[in-house]
């Protein structure tokens, strides 16, 4: 069995065990490997975000979260397929990271079968791009408090610097992501400048979530127009 395959039967070893915990032991005689290889597969799974975690004592283990996971999923080889061109997409966009990791969930929980069709035609997928096209430039870094703010509907606490490279420090009101093909902006309330504005992400220097919780405001993300494009909805048909 390979790598790929083992990432599989492991999360579903677990799913079939849970709530029980499974020992790294049991589960290398399971699988024919050491237990070393079976605690590396386990940490690859929780850093891509599998719900796995570990029960310490005698009876102690792995477990996966049930309610967190997928069942094995009835989505074709094109449909995976898809996902992967998607991604590439998204290069230099905040999602990237988590599209991929995404996309890892998925195919960790798909039907072998499937799972060995969608690798074979992806490999005769081909993207053509410009040969005298300039690097794309990686995208921003979104720090990990700028998203929870934006979920929880927490002010932000930015250092930020302007096209003159200037630093200040405002706080802000989140209200969401503006993006295209050159920039990324998080749209927030600007306590500073008491409007609305966008922020280029990799201009955010640093970024802490206060406690206070932001106001809603009723704010047209349509009317920004200091970004010079239009802004337009992204489509939830295309996400749900």
């Amino acid at each position: 069995m390979n790598r790929t395959d083992r990432l599989y039967a492991l999360v579903e070893e677990l799913r079939a065990a849970a709530p029980r915990p499974r020992s790294a032991r049991a589960l290398a005689r399971r699988f024919e490997v050491s237990v070393r290889t079976i605690e590396r597969d386990l940490a690859a799974l929780q850093q891509s975000g599998v719900p796995i975690h570990a029960e310490p004592g005698r009876s102690g283990g792995y477990v996966l979260d049930r309610e967190r996971t997928l069942p094995p999923l009835t989505i074709t080889p094109a449909e995976a397929t898809a996902l992967a061109v998607g991604l590439h997409a998204l290069a230099g966009t905040p999602f990237a990271a988590d599209a991929r990791s995404a996309l890892h969930k998925v195919l960790a929980v798909m039907p072998e079968r499937e799972r060995r069709a969608a690798a074979e035609l992806t490999e005769r997928v081909r993207l053509l791009v410009p040969a005298a096209r300039p690097e794309r430039p990686a995208g921003p870094v979104v720090p990990g408090a700028l998203r929870e703010a934006l979920t929880a509907g927490r002010v932000l606490r930015l250092e930020y610097a302007d096209a003159a490279g200037r630093i200040t420090a405002r706080d802000v009101e989140p209200l969401g992501f503006l993006g295209g093909e050159e920039h990324w902006y998080l749209a927030a309330w600007c306590r500073l400048r008491d409007a609305p504005r966008g922020f280029r992400l990799d201009r955010v220097r640093a970024a802490t979530a206060l406690d206070e919780r932001a106001p809603h405001r009723a704010v047209d993300l349509a009317a920004l127009d200091t970004l010079g494009s239009d802004v337009v909805p992204l489509d939830a048909a295309t996400v749900m």
